[in-house]
């Protein structure tokens, strides 16, 4: 069996390996171009930002569960207790058996063979079974669909899932993660959805029994972090950390200057005695009182001999102000050094309207659009349109992006006038987390 380092080191190169598809970058920063800049008080859902996996982060609430199957010296990797067999996790004694079934109309039968619950998240484990001949997709998407998980003081949505289907493609077994369930509850339900063939659905729920003395105690807890790393724009407050046996969770909140989510949620390490801590991602919402909050996921803590834990703010939004003017007399592929960030201006060429300027910059370099204008002499002409963002190879291995900025105006402009751009700014500040006697 592989031990844990060697875990930690083939998740540490599986994660160096991985990188965005250029047009998945292309639509991110052409959505990132159009955030919205007023403030909005109602509640939104979760926003995720992967890093390897999907993201699948939580709300939990103060209750300690009673101790059922974790055991000082016993931890489970995250990707085993995730085994989409849950006989597999439960020869080890771990969460609450339930085979409960459902027959729908097709005569598909869906089980759920148990949970597994914590402070984190509770893991549901099920099982689908298709009559011979059929399949689990319809024109390519997958026939079911489950719902929240409801209960007593419990709404919980789903943060995702995965599984696998046999080679006859009629039996399925897969895993669906929740938001963590209140230990007051006695009976859980939950939604299941199946896509007929002629696009309607057909909805069942499945109730049943609740056992919170077999949900898992944390591993570490600490409530009240109660610190901040200043930005440019702002201050990132870290509140909480809940490490379970399934998953660690790192809540708090921003207070940023224009009272929004960052346009750029950055990238926070979590380091236990020395070691790096997978991340599975982040997610950023409003929460009940407008505030904008954020949870980060990381591992299962590979021990539970915790001698020192810390956060350490990578990199996160980045605000670089432009105050003098930007030459276009010379266009070329040449950059143009603006603080710590470059911006290129490739072309100036004039139009039947005006002119166009071609201006490329780095990955997720946005300039400020709102008072962007050229100047010639006296005369100041603000931005027509602006083209989507297109990829400018460099074939040297480096990609940037550029847009074409159109202006109304028949003088030749001889200055770019720009108020700032937002770009991934590298902060490397460390905030270590109080132990105590928490362990």
């Amino acid at each position: 069996m592989k031990t844990i380092e060697e875990r930690i080191q083939e998740h540490k190169q599986t994660l160096n390996i991985v990188q965005a598809p250029l047009e998945l970058e292309g639509r991110l920063r052409n959505a990132l171009e159009h955030v919205p800049t007023k403030k909005r008080k109602v509640n939104r859902a979760m926003t995720w930002v992967a890093s390897s996996a999907a993201a699948l982060l939580l709300i939990v609430g103060t209750y300690q569960y009673p101790v059922f199957a974790y055991y000082g010296g016993k931890l489970f990797n995250k990707i085993e207790l995730s085994s989409l067999n849950f006989s597999e996790v439960a020869e080890k004694g771990y969460g609450q058996n339930v085979n409960k079934s459902k027959t729908f109309d097709s005569g598909t039968v869906i089980t759920i063979n148990g949970v597994i619950a914590d402070d984190n998240a509770l893991l549901m484990y099920y099982t689908i079974d298709r009559p011979a001949g059929s399949v689990f997709t319809d024109n390519g998407l997958f026939r079911y669909d489950i719902g929240k998980m409801k209960g007593f003081l419990t709404d919980s949505e789903q943060r995702g899932g995965s599984g696998d289907n046999s080679k006859t493609e009629t039996h399925f077994e897969g895993n669906y993660r929740f938001e963590p369930v209140s230990p007051f509850s006695r009976t859980l339900t939950v939604t299941i959805s199946e896509r007929l063939n002629n696009g309607e659905l057909e909805t069942h729920p499945i109730s049943f029994k609740f056992e919170a003395n077999k949900a898992m105690k944390s591993i570490f807890k600490e409530e009240d972090i109660s610190k901040s790393i200043p930005v440019d724009q702002g201050t990132i407050h870290f509140e909480s950390i809940t490490a379970s046996p399934t998953t660690t969770i790192v809540k708090g909140h921003y207070e940023m200057d224009n009272e929004e989510l960052p346009i750029f949620p950055g990238k926070t390490n979590l380091y236990l005695n020395g070691t790096e801590v997978k991340s599975w991602g982040m997610g950023n919402r409003f929460g009940e009182k407008g505030i904008p909050e954020f949870e980060l996921e990381f591992d299962v803590l590979p021990t539970d001999k915790i001698e020192t834990l810390e956060l350490v703010l990578e990199n996160f939004a980045g605000y670089q102000k432009v105050v003098d003017p930007i030459s276009l007399a010379s266009p070329s592929n040449q950059s143009i050094t603006i603080g710590n960030e470059k911006v290129w201006i490739r072309s100036v060429t004039k139009t039947d309207a005006g002119y166009d300027i071609v201006i490329a910059r780095k990955q997720f370099t946005i300039l400020e659009t709102k008072n962007l204008s050229v100047q010639s002499g006296d005369i100041v002409v603000p931005v027509s349109s602006i083209s989507l963002s297109r990829p400018w190879d460099l074939k040297n291995g480096n990609i940037l992006w550029e847009q074409t900025y159109s202006f109304n105006t028949m003088k030749k402009p001889e200055h770019l006038l720009l108020d700032g751009f937002h770009y991934i700014k590298t902060y490397d500040k460390t905030i270590s987390i109080p132990i105590d006697d928490k362990k």
